[in-house]
């Protein structure tokens, strides 16, 4: 099973119904569900984009991103939804693409799943011809696509990780660092250190940059410890998440623009406003407080106080 004492414990509770019986098989460490959008593209050349579907998840379910041993079970549930764009050539093998990548996992006894990473990447180009085999050494550049798929492989398996223990994700932020690193020769758009603090280069930035880290410790004592255990003692959860906003603040503090501060919201906007709707009144005020100061252009903040 996976390294990390909490991860694992937790993971064998909660699927162990399901395998109970049936004989524990061993697999890679993605669920990854990939849906290509074609709706820009022409009817005729909507196979390509059918096969590409199924090309990009193979990549990244069949693939083994770490040493650990997973469970069929404990695989970690995330999609990928690529937009196609109207400026791609199917007939080429060129396309420009928006995505979305997602990742959840499971809140200890419940049914529920906490998204734990949110991400827009809008300089998704790449090259793919139909059958070609998708080559990738995390050692060495190779192509776009390649790199793009391994680097979010490893930010949903470090995002998981810190989900689970305090900043457990390290490895696999430093691995998704790498990804970068190599990457940055070759020119493409996402890589770059400049022209956009959304890219990919921003995200692994702060992801790796010491004063965010409180921001991923949040991360632990949210889902670990809050969320984990919401259904027992609520109020105490509610009181550990507000710490997480306040943690969240001073970060935003030191750097209101940082990716990570603006990720952390898109994931977790909606969950909050389910947490703080209920509960203390002074608590879901300074969360009200908290949340309308760092992230004021979304409305559904003002749910927490009209209860």
């Amino acid at each position: 099973m996976r390294k990390g004492f909490a991860r694992v414990v937790f993971c064998v509770w909660f699927f162990s119904s399901a395998w109970a019986g049936s004989g524990a098989l061993y697999a890679q460490e993605l669920n990854c569900k990939v849906t290509v959008n074609s709706d820009r593209v022409a009817s005729s050349d909507r196979a390509v984009l059918l096969d590409m579907e199924r090309a990009f998840a193979s990549f990244l379910n069949t693939r083994k991103w770490t040493t650990d041993s997973y469970l069929t079970q404990e695989k970690i549930n995330c999609s990928l939804f690529i937009n196609i764009l109207e400026g791609s050539n199917v007939a080429l093998g060129n396309f420009q693409a928006n995505v979305q990548i997602a990742a959840a996992r499971p809140i200890f006894n419940t049914n529920y799943e906490s998204v734990v990473l949110n991400f827009a990447d809008r300089d998704f180009e790449f090259e793919y011809v139909e059958s070609l085999p998708l080559e990738y050494n995390d050692n060495t550049f190779i192509s776009n696509l390649t790199s793009m798929l391994a680097f979010y492989a490893y930010v949903i398996l470090g995002m998981d990780y810190d989900s689970f223990s305090p900043l457990g994700g390290n490895p696999y932020f430093q691995k998704a660092l790498i990804v970068v690193t190599n990457a940055q020769a070759s020119g493409r758009d996402g890589w770059q250190a400049l022209g956009s603090n959304r890219n990919r280069y921003a995200l692994i930035e702060a992801l790796n940059n010491p004063q965010m880290a409180e921001i991923r410790k949040g991360l632990y004592t949210y889902h670990r410890l809050a969320m984990d255990n919401f259904d027992k003692t609520p109020d105490q959860g509610r009181e550990q998440v507000l710490e997480v906003l306040r943690a969240v603040r001073k970060a935003w503090q030191i750097n209101p623009n940082s990716i990570l501060v603006v990720s952390f919201f898109d994931t977790k906007a909606i969950e909050l406003v389910n947490i703080f709707s209920q509960g203390n009144v002074q608590v879901r005020r300074e969360a009200y407080d908290i949340l309308t100061a760092i992230d004021p252009k979304r409305n559904i903040y003002q749910k927490i106080i009209g209860n």
